[in-house]
């Protein structure tokens, strides 16, 4: 690839923002069931994680956009070694002995709750972000290809919907198939999925202006004509 690519001012920042978004949404706001009353639906049950983590994809959409399918993917692998660190972690700090007393029971309870999720669902989440992030990214460097760059905002909500669906289909299956009816499994995985493609399309005004800006601050608007689209890789 042409050397003047690996010059950017903003792609670490957005990196960083990236990977943030990801560990918090998963490791915070995923232990949380929360709840939302809707006309003519009534009560909606979410985790709590869903508001935030469909910035993940709307930070993807801008590096693939702006800078390409490479970038991105370089970002996918680092928030999942990030993931993949940050589970471990959580394991050893759970498994340690706990010194005596009250509070550092509650506490240690308040861990287990949180962060000790099984090794089961934290392996499905890893990969199922993996798959999606990258088939996102892929439908986006494509469409861009194939629209001549035009219609942004079709091939942002569009991306999304593609990578949303394998994310909320991967992860849903992988994690609870066996244990909650199949039905219910549909169920909770169509409402996420329909809840984190949405959020793409309130936050399309966000993405043109966002996109525009880097665009011309790094005089940077990859198209990924020649671009290997394998996911095995990390060099841009």
């Amino acid at each position: 690839m042409d050397t003047q690519r690996r010059h950017h001012r903003y792609y670490d920042l957005i990196l960083a923002a990236f990977v943030v978004v990801l560990l918090c949404s998963n490791f915070i706001g995923a232990g949380k069931a929360a709840v939302v009353t809707l006309p003519y639906f009534g009560e909606l049950p979410f985790g709590g994680g869903i508001l935030f983590f469909p910035i993940s994809y709307f930070f993807g959409d801008i590096l693939t956009e702006v800078y390409g399918y490479a970038y991105d993917r370089r970002a996918v692998w680092a928030g999942f070694a990030a993931l993949a660190f940050a589970a471990i972690m959580a394991q050893i700090v759970i498994a340690l002995p706990v010194a005596p007393g009250a509070y550092m029971a509650n506490y240690q309870q308040g861990l287990e709750t949180v962060f000790g999720n099984s090794w089961r669902i934290a392996l499905a989440s890893m990969f199922s972000f993996w798959c999606g992030s990258l088939t996102n990214s892929f439908v986006l460097a494509k469409m861009k290809i194939w629209t001549e760059g035009r219609f942004l905002w079709m091939r942002t909500i569009g991306s999304t919907a593609v990578g949303e669906l394998v994310d909320s289909s991967f992860f849903y299956m992988l994690a609870f198939y066996g244990i909650w009816p199949t039905h219910e499994i549909i169920q909770v995985a169509l409402a996420q999925y329909f809840l984190k493609t949405a959020w793409e399309v309130l936050a399309t005004p966000l993405t043109y202006w966002v996109v525009n800006f880097l665009k011309r601050k790094e005089n940077e608007d990859y198209y990924d004509i020649h671009t290997n689209f394998t996911p095995f890789r990390v060099k841009v």
